[in-house]
């Protein structure tokens, strides 16, 4: 993939020691998608829909925080990523409002709602309270 293809708002490598960028694991966001691409020869790429994502937390580990850097860790209804964690990147909490924007446009775009992702229960489990 070339990155002309597509049109990142924020990308940033994992930081390793003393909050160095030596490593083979990048994030990328665009306006639609969350993505993850890990490895050097052989490339995965993980990607989240942005809609999907449900909740998401920030965490300061001491020696992050000491170089400036955190980690984001992103819970959603993908099926293969239930929960992501975006290790060791600065400026974390520019990067979950950055978040946060694209995924309000995502779902103001697809009529959804975070309610809306919840697992739907059977109704049938109700039917137990109806005959007490």
């Amino acid at each position: 993939m070339k990155k002309n293809e597509i049109s990142y708002v924020w990308s940033d490598k994992k930081r390793t020691i003393f909050g160095l960028p030596i490593s083979f694991t990048r994030y990328f966001l665009t306006e639609t998608k969350f993505i993850t691409r890990t490895g050097f020869l052989s490339i995965t790429e993980d990607e989240i829909d942005l809609y999907k994502i449900t909740d998401k937390k920030v965490r300061f580990p001491f020696l992050q925080r000491i170089f400036g850097c955190g980690t984001i860790i992103i819970y959603s209804k993908d099926t293969d990523t239930p929960s992501k964690e975006v290790h060791c990147i600065k400026n974390p909490r520019m990067v979950s409002e950055q978040i946060d924007k694209y995924l309000n446009i995502m779902r103001d775009k697809y009529g959804i709602r975070g309610r809306d992702l919840m697992h739907i229960h059977d109704d049938s489990c109700d039917d137990d309270y109806d005959n007490e």
